[in-house]
Formats: C-alpha cells, structure tokens, sequence
C-alpha cells in the first residue's frame, strides 16, 4: 500500500480531489483539503472510503493498534528460540510514570540485572506510539518473520551471540507466550517490594501481565512465574541498591 503522509493527494466519493494536511495513524483520522475549501475535513479511514488519487483504496484495521511492541517482541523471541537462538532474552519495565514500558533485548550471558546494551535494541512504548518501529530498520506493521530479518540484517554480529542452548529458559518463554498472546505482556516491575513485620521479604508474587492494547480486560490467566535465575535476585533485592533507567534508556546505580 502506498503511503498516507501530509501531502498526499486523495479521493473522497462525495468531495472529489484533495490534499491531506494532517494524518493520525493510531487512531485512523486523518485531516485533508479539498478544491477552494478554505477548512479541512475530518475523515476517518475506515469509514470514509477514502482513496489514493489513481483509485487504490487506503485500507486501515479497526481494531485498536498495539499502544506498545511487547508482544510483537515475545514472538520474534519465541520464533528465534526455536531457531536455536536460545540465548536471546526479553526485559520489559515500567518507566517511573507507569504510563509506558520500556525493553530491552540481550543475548550472551543469562544476567537480568547487568544485561549488555547494543544499539537498537531496546526502546520504550512512548516511542513506540508515535513511530510504531522497534529501530532496527523494521517497518512499522512488520511480520514477525520481516522482523528477525531486520535485526540479522542490522546486527547479525550481535544476533549471533544468541545461538545456543538455555533450555530452562526457552521452556519458561515458550509457556509465558503460550498464555499470554497476543494480547498481553509481561513485566518485570521489582518496584513494589513489600516486607514483613520482620523485615524480611514477602513471597515472590506473580509476575505483573500488561495489557498491549487499549480496551482488553485485566489479564485472568494462569498466574506467571518469574523466570528461571530470578528467584536468587528477589531474596538477595533488599541489599541491592535501586537501579533506574536514566534519559537514555540505560540503568544506572543510585
């Protein structure tokens, strides 16, 4: 399909040719002008039969966009797995205003604190909102298959450092995928540590399930557990300092 930008000359069945000024992707709206009309008109794509001016119809889903790429992410992770690219693990987090989740991809070594950090590999659901890409040369709208393409075209050096077993792991992934898609993420939020009268730390709970998309229920799945290595990190988080991402999507000791 061709592209729908500012711009781009239209057809409207009842206005004729015009030009749209304005384009809102997540939602579907879009604001054209048409012939001498000093004011725009407010169209929707999936109802306004709007076309391209040769007549190629703009076709637009109504169903409500991802609001962020984590569950795009679990299952190029999945697909990778199962190609043997078992060191290949996915962290999500909530950013500290809780409105958005940030993720980060690592490969090598199982270490969910000290996790190695290349370039396009990570981002955040705000970003994703208004660039629906993951930023490794992906399209937005891009098929799982498009996206490990992408990546091995964009970092196969880095990619390739995922190859090898991690079968505890795998199985782990593969079960949370399994409950949780399409329509659902996990997330490794650690913010909310509660202690008992003693001081100690309350049992591990399940790990917290976000929704993708606006207008799903709360998650009434099985419950999730955290994934295999963690359990060692929740016993020993009370002596740990707290680790915040600072303004470039980095952790940092505080």
């Amino acid at each position: 399909m061709k592209p729908v930008a500012p711009g781009t000359v239209i057809f409207h069945r009842h206005r004729g040719y015009g030009v749209i000024t304005h384009v809102n992707l997540l939602t579907g709206w879009i604001s054209a002008r048409f012939g001498n009309e000093s004011r725009t008109l407010d169209l929707n794509l999936s109802t306004d039969e709007v076309q391209h001016a040769d007549g190629e119809a703009i076709l637009f889903r109504r169903s409500p966009p991802d609001r962020m790429p984590h569950a795009r992410l679990m299952a190029m992770v999945r697909a990778l797995h199962m190609a043997g690219y078992e060191k290949l693990y996915l962290y999500s987090w909530p950013k500290p205003s809780g409105l958005h989740w940030r993720w980060q991809l690592f490969t090598g070594k199982r270490d969910w604190m000290q996790r190695p950090w290349r370039e396009g590999w990570y981002g955040s659901g705000a970003d994703y909102n208004n660039n629906p890409v993951m930023g490794w040369g992906d399209a937005p709208g891009s098929t799982t298959d498009e996206l490990i393409h992408a990546l091995a075209k964009f970092d196969p050096e880095g990619l390739a450092r995922a190859l090898g077993r991690d079968d505890d792991h795998t199985a782990w992934f593969a079960s949370v995928c399994d409950a949780l898609l399409p329509g659902y993420m996990y997330s490794f939020d650690m913010a909310p540590m509660q202690q008992n009268a003693n001081g100690g730390l309350i049992e591990m709970p399940p790990v917290p399930i976000v929704p993708v998309r606006a207008g799903l229920p709360a998650y009434a799945g099985p419950v999730i557990e955290w994934p295999p290595g963690w359990a060692g990190l929740w016993t020993r988080r009370h002596e740990m300092p707290m680790r915040k991402p600072n303004f470039t999507g980095e952790p940092e000791l505080r």
